[in-house]
């Protein structure tokens, strides 16, 4: 059994070629929820719908977000709507428009702290998308977890792995900026392009919330961090209590998605600068002193304290995805074979 820790596209993308060195039946994806919203009164998952649509066959590839080849109807007709409403609608048609505060604590737990209007929709949602968005949420409200709503969805697109959400419990990524607002994560990046510059990162809720016992019991198995942003893909899920203490007591490999100060993609150098670390394969080292050994590309020229297996790391396509696995297979057959030797003791921060 293995466990990879997914956010963004950087986990999605090795899961391409982790199926041909991993057992799909034995492998457990544990995926980030603070990205998360709700949109218009539908819970909208994109780390957890990543992974749903490309183990369905079904994600576009082009943007790794939504469905291959989907129409987008209602979208086009919601924005028709606030454009034609003009002066009746206040705020510029397609911005981020949050429900009022009361609203963001009222009706489903699982939504607080995230609520948006979808007046003048500003994240593009397709039909088909739209519906798994729909029958989620209906789901939840028939009585559901997001753990057991998931699984129903992951059995409709006849996923081989065990797709699970970090926890069923509401936790939200804000961005607090220098511009003194603050920002739901898919507001800053989708809305705003990653502006204005980060000054602080918040996962709202997390002290209160619990991994699940079937995130727990993934955990207990070796685990890959796959090479995504560690501020908003692995943060929320380390900020829940007792994840890291698990990770902390089985063999973790991290893939890095720098090579030395350089990003492969998204805003993980931007956070990881305004959250205060150092954004490079040392400062990704920083952030998770429970991995136990690392996967770097060959050209990154970073020395760890830690066992390092090289190859590129760039993942293109599932040929790309099936070599940097093989590297962290080879990775945890060395942490596994020689724990007492590999990494730094275990201790740290919760």
């Amino acid at each position: 059994m293995v466990t990879f820790l997914a956010g963004g596209t950087g986990t999605p993308k090795l899961l391409d070629g982790a199926a041909r060195v991993f057992d799909s039946a034995e492998t457990a994806v544990v995926a980030n929820t603070g990205d998360d919203v709700e949109l218009g009164g539908h819970l909208v998952c994109p780390d957890v719908d990543t992974v749903l649509f490309a183990g369905g066959g079904v994600l576009d590839r082009e943007t790794w977000w939504g469905i291959d080849g989907d129409t987008t109807a209602t979208h086009e007709e919601l924005s028709r709507l606030a454009a034609a409403a003009g002066d009746a609608i206040e705020g510029e048609p397609g911005a981020p428009r949050y429900l009022g505060d009361d609203a963001q604590t009222a009706g489903r737990e699982i939504a607080r702290w995230r609520r948006f209007s979808a007046v003048g929709e500003f994240m593009e949602i397709g039909d088909r998308d739209r519906a798994v968005h729909l029958t989620r949420t209906s789901l939840l409200d028939e009585g559901k977890t997001l753990t057991e709503a998931i699984r129903i969805l992951a059995a409709a697109f006849d996923l081989d792995v065990d797709l699970l959400p970090m926890s069923d419990d509401p936790v939200s990524t804000l961005v607090h900026t220098e511009a003194g607002e603050t920002l739901h994560f898919q507001e800053y990046w989708v809305a705003r392009r990653g502006e204005p510059p980060v000054a602080d990162v918040e996962f709202r809720g997390a002290a209160d919330a619990e991994p699940t016992d079937a995130v727990l019991d993934a955990l207990a198995e070796p685990v890959v961090v796959g090479p995504s942003n560690p501020v908003t893909s692995l943060g929320p899920m380390l900020a829940l209590p007792g994840f890291e203490r698990a990770l902390r007591e089985t063999p973790v490999v991290a893939v890095s998605p720098f090579v030395g100060d350089e990003v492969f993609s998204g805003p993980a150098a931007e956070l990881m600068a305004g959250v205060g670390r150092e954004p490079s394969t040392a400062g990704v080292a920083a952030a998770y002193p429970f991995a136990d050994a690392f996967v770097l590309d060959d050209a990154d020229p970073t020395a760890l304290d830690r066992h390092v297996e090289r190859t590129d790391t760039r993942i293109d396509d599932a040929d790309d995805a099936e070599r940097v696995a093989r590297a962290c297979e080879r990775a945890l057959d060395t942490v596994e074979s020689d724990a007492p030797d590999v990494g730094p003791p275990r201790e740290g921060a919760e």
